[in-house]
């Protein structure tokens, strides 16, 4: 079941809810009917933590502020949504509530990257927040440290003045990048924090006091195809872990393309392993990257994440989303079902030539590398600054094919007489080495065998390029490059997006759910 229906946010500034503490900041009213729930990109939000407390869901976010073109974690401060119910689409907004410069005196500003808020056995409420810890000689200065407070909302003091409770040099050396805390208060009140990225993940008692390691640090294994950001949590005795996985290929369960992430997720019977993977919760989304927290509200689970799916929004221009999450109770232990990430209800898209969008893309070098995606190519996306799962691509390093081909195949014939391709390269043109605009180009299309359409043979030293033909019909059309090359070496070819026009605009149809047959 479908839960949110989030609409544009409308804000107004009013006084904090009745019954939080007098301390807590302003908050921003937002009314939404869908995801994202931040939708308007006024505010981006990422890496949500959800926390329930009473009546009220609490979601910690961090904020990205990239401009455009950006390919970079801006992140400056932390926000917090907090909702009675998801399903009214009402939320609080706090923005920039905590900052790590402002929290912690040892931190530098900045990175504020994904955190957690847990209640602690005391009553009060503490803040796992991975900082760069100023005034450190390690090779990698991010850090752990932990703040406390009376209410989720704050206001924020350092739980350990001493510094942070997790780096490169405490509790012990380590040589991994100490981020995406997650903590597990367990029902004898014993607490455990896990945290790691890049394919490790540690995991550590801590004392009652919340900051206090016990015990030793430890490697945690069994997390098929692992990247970063894990979450822990547990069900009717089973502990379970959620993670962003990159375990990349055509075969994969998770995603075809190393820099997309899926949300995967594995079961133990103790807090500490062994750890038994178990599958996909989330399969990638419209963000590169992946984070995700699972948490029960009122009876019904949630799964709060992130897309790049808000005004504006992009991989370093994330928003936080929240739907439902279901568990299948037939099989021991419980499995998660696969949750279906639901968006706003969106005007609909103008007529456009564009009938590339209708179509299945196939490749000449299937299955390809897989930092490429070749479904970006007739997303209809094209970026200012494209990472590479933003495009399709023949670079392997060496022995790059001199020529390569795209396929657009559609279930029934269509009228086209205009093409366009927005190429990538990071080398200029006649390199034999890295990605190269080709030196050429050509389309065909299938009639009883492939047939070269006239008046579309194209040098390829621009990275955007058109070119009109007499209109023709066809089930299946192909562009085919001749790669750059040097005279010893052949460079690759990149593709961001290839349009395929028709003479006359009609409303945009979505690729076949189900597989095209192929030409021939």
């Amino acid at each position: 079941m479908k839960i949110v229906r989030i609409a544009p946010l409308v804000a107004l500034l009013l006084p904090a809810a009745a019954g939080l503490c007098q301390s807590e900041p302003r908050a921003i009213v937002v009314r939404a009917r869908g995801n994202p729930i931040l939708s308007d990109g006024r505010y981006y939000s990422t890496d949500p933590a959800p926390l329930v407390v009473g009546d009220t869901l609490y979601i910690l976010a961090g904020r990205d502020e990239a401009a455009d073109g950006v390919n970079d974690f801006i992140m400056n401060e932390w926000q917090l949504l907090a909702t009675l119910d998801p399903a009214s689409g009402k939320w609080r907004h706090y923005p920039g509530f905590a900052r790590p410069e402002a929290v912690f005196r040892w931190a530098e500003p900045g990175r504020a990257y994904a955190g957690q808020i847990v209640k602690g056995g005391d009553g009060r409420f503490y803040l796992y927040a991975p900082v760069l810890q100023r005034d450190s000689d390690a090779r990698d200065r991010f850090a752990i440290g932990v703040a406390v407070a009376e209410s989720p909302v704050g206001p924020w003091k350092d739980a350990h003045p001493a510094g942070p409770i997790i780096s490169q040099k405490v509790p012990i050396a380590n040589d991994i990048q100490n981020i995406d805390p997650t903590v597990l208060i367990d029902d004898d009140g014993r607490v455990y924090v896990y945290w790691g990225t890049f394919g490790q993940l540690r995991g550590m008692e801590l004392a009652r006091d919340m900051v206090t390691p016990v015990g030793e640090e430890r490697t945690i294994t069994g997390l098929t195809g692992f990247f970063e950001a894990p979450w822990i949590t547990k069900r009717n005795g089973t502990y379970y872990m959620l993670y962003a996985g990159n375990r990349a290929g055509p075969d994969s369960d998770c995603t075809p393309a190393v820099y997309h992430a899926c949300q995967a997720y594995a079961s133990a019977s103790s807090p500490l392993g062994p750890w038994t993977y178990r599958g996909v919760v989330l399969k990638p989304v419209s963000s590169t990257t992946s984070h995700a927290g699972a948490v029960e509200f009122k009876g019904q689970w949630y799964l709060a994440y992130h897309t790049a799916d808000a005004r504006g929004g992009g991989h370093f221009r994330r928003s936080v989303a929240i739907d439902r999450l279901d568990w299948d109770d037939s099989v021991t232990p419980a499995a998660i079902r696969p949750v279906t990430p639901t968006r706003a209800p969106r005007p609909s898209p103008p007529p456009t030539r564009n009938v590339a969008l209708g179509a299945q893309a196939a490749a000449s070098n299937q299955p390809m590398p897989v930092q490429y995606w070749i479904r970006a190519v007739n997303d209809g996306i094209i970026r200012t600054a494209p990472l590479p799962p933003d495009m399709w691509g023949t670079w392997r390093g060496e022995g790059n094919p001199p020529h390569p081909w795209i396929e657009y195949r559609w279930p029934s014939p269509v009228t086209v007489d205009e093409t366009r391709i927005v190429f990538f390269a990071d080398q200029p043109p006649g390199s034999g080495i890295g990605v190269a605009p080709p030196a050429g180009w050509h389309l065909e299309y299938w009639q009883d065998g492939w047939k070269r359409v006239s008046g579309t043979d194209a040098p390829g030293s621009d990275l955007t390029q058109a070119k009109r033909f007499a209109p023709l019909r066809a089930r299946c059309i192909r562009v085919v490059f001749d790669a750059s090359s040097n005279g010893s070496s052949v460079a690759g070819v990149g593709v961001q997006e290839w349009e395929v026009l028709s003479p006359r605009a009609t409303p945009p149809r979505t690729p076949p759910s189900s597989p095209v047959p192929p030409c021939g």
